[in-house]
């Protein structure tokens, strides 16, 4: 008799950094059980960059904030996911939340960490090692189902050609704007972050900014809507450059990481876009503040690299950022230099020329 494929459901309502780290995850699901069938949940914000991924069959948008709102949301959504008849679950999300809506589904294996809240909810619970990468914390979670954990897998991020053909026409737009922008080597530049306290300064950013259009290169400002009046500000201290395009807000997710495909290296903070270049395979500076790679989340590609201060007692104050320092004086970010990202992106140019 044949065995019926697997149902696999993989629970994960993060946000987009978060989401692009479990994706070595899903590539792994996919090549060793090519006949199963891989739904995900995740919240709207990152459901079609999702969507786009060759190894996921099925997204199931989970609006938290809006009619899944409450205890009568997570319950229709629940009922949604019994009806799927799904066989195993998959949940690198670690809240009370993730853990209940997949035990009221009824799904008869729910395999998360042993340190989520809503543990004791789990038919399988791995443990959770806070000094492993992210990436290979969720690989950890196929452990109970394939026995061997693969070793360090990249994620892969599938641009289609709508959103190539975006990326191209914004760069048309910056030709326009600015004379041979996107003849020179291109370097985009990520200010933004959720939290203040991981964010390098804007005077920062246009200082770097200004350098390298000195040195030939024309230089892309990317980040989300709620970056936008950051990045204008960044563009507007380095306005006499004459190479500087802001395309905040003006992309999708998959368009934006068509256009950092594009692009010779990304300086950003630890944030998402530092997550998106690693999956188009671009060359990523991290600028890490409040927070140290230690914890997990920083860029792990071949050409990646973390410029940090080092010596700090203080480091990392926060697992995630925050708001403002706790001591008051910034010097986890105020002391990266320009002078220093600066020789870190000529090094990486350099590299790529060399090979």
């Amino acid at each position: 008799m044949t065995a019926v494929p697997e149902r696999v459901l993989v629970f994960h309502t993060a946000f987009i950094g978060d989401i692009v780290l479990m994706f070595p995850m899903l590539q792994v699901l996919r090549r060793e059980k090519p006949g199963c069938t891989i739904s995900v949940v995740s919240i709207p914000a990152v459901a079609d960059l999702v969507r786009k991924h060759p190894a996921v069959d099925h997204v199931i948008e989970y609006d938290k904030r809006g009619v899944h709102r409450g205890l009568r949301g997570m319950h229709a959504l629940a009922l949604h996911l019994r009806r799927q008849r799904f066989t195993l679950a998959l949940v690198p999300h670690r809240s009370l939340r993730s853990a209940l809506i997949v035990r009221m589904s009824q799904i008869p294996r729910r395999i998360g960490f042993a340190t989520s809240a809503g543990a004791r909810w789990f038919t399988d619970r791995v443990p959770y090692q806070p000094t492993d990468h992210e990436i290979d914390r969720d690989l950890s979670l196929l452990q109970p189902v394939m026995g061997v954990i693969p070793g360090r897998v990249l994620p892969v991020m599938h641009i289609d050609g709508g959103d190539s053909r975006a990326a191209d026409e914004l760069l048309g737009t910056a030709d326009r704007e600015l004379k041979g922008f996107s003849r020179r080597p291109l370097v985009a530049l990520a200010p933004g972050s959720v939290w203040l306290t991981k964010r390098w300064p804007a005077e920062a950013f246009s200082a770097l900014a200004r350098s390298l259009v000195r040195d030939g290169c024309s230089v892309v400002l990317v980040g989300g809507e709620r970056d936008v009046e950051l990045c204008d500000r960044v563009a507007d201290g380095s306005a006499e450059a004459n190479g500087v395009f802001n395309a905040a807000g003006k992309t999708s997710l998959a368009e934006s990481a068509a256009l950092l495909r594009r692009c010779r290296v990304l300086v950003s903070n630890d944030s998402a876009p530092g997550h998106i270049a690693m999956g188009v395979g671009t060359p990523v500076l991290a600028l890490f503040g409040p927070t140290v790679p230690a914890i997990g989340f920083a860029p792990v590609g071949p050409r990646d690299r973390v410029l940090e201060v080092a010596g700090l007692s203080c480091r990392p104050c926060n697992i995630h950022g925050g708001n403002e320092c706790p001591i008051g004086s910034f010097e986890c970010m105020r002391g990266i230099t320009v002078a220093q990202v600066m020789a870190a992106v000529r090094e990486v140019i350099s590299d790529q020329h060399a090979g």
